[in-house]
């Protein structure tokens, strides 16, 4: 079967056809000829990734699944969640979400947290969302280089360093994605 995914990140379309094998063939957005921004107007993740998944398979003809993720804090009643990527404003700046994100829970003691992904995939047999969650605690020490966004202050259940702290390959083997890409890639297996 022959998949879009709803992305022109090439990191993450080798990452998911390496799980996939030779079973499927995934196509990113440019493979499509997809060249406009998708919107991402819905008050939830589950939305997001719905909203992004039709227009692709509305507009291109194409099986297709798409992604949206974000950090929710217990604090902070799950925000930044829908708003991850632009809680600091529409210049969508890593740098000002976190700094925003640590003046927001300033004198708080609960610091738990979780990054949940949603992906959902449409098909001509229907529509389904697969859910993926990581855990952990925010720390107001920026700490480590590796990854983006809100890594460097979120630190993963069970773990001393951020995810900003660990290898690649560590955070591809807990993160929230892969967790719901799993899920994808085994629904799409038992499919065939």
């Amino acid at each position: 079967m022959t998949l879009c995914f709803a992305t022109n990140n090439t990191h993450k379309i080798k990452e998911i056809q390496a799980l996939l094998g030779n079973s499927h063939q995934l196509l990113s957005l440019r493979d499509i000829g997809c060249t406009e921004e998708l919107a991402e107007d819905q008050e939830t993740l589950e939305g997001n990734s719905l909203q992004k998944a039709e227009y692709v398979f509305q507009h291109y003809k194409v099986a297709c699944f798409a992604d949206d993720t974000g950090l929710e804090v217990e604090a902070l009643n799950g925000a930044p969640g829908v708003y991850s990527a632009r809680y600091a404003g529409d210049q969508r700046q890593p740098a000002d979400n976190m700094q925003l994100l640590l003046k927001n829970l300033q004198g708080e003691k609960n610091l738990k947290a979780r990054f949940r992904t949603v992906i959902t995939l449409i098909t001509k047999k229907g529509t389904h969302q697969f859910e993926g969650i990581l855990n952990g605690t925010i720390t107001f020490e920026q700490r480590g280089t590796q990854g983006f966004g809100y890594d460097p202050v979120f630190v993963p259940e069970g773990y001393a360093q951020t995810l900003a702290e660990l290898s690649l390959d560590e955070k591809n083997k807990i993160s929230h994605r892969a967790r719901a890409v799993q899920k994808l890639v085994l629904f799409l297996k038992a499919a065939r």
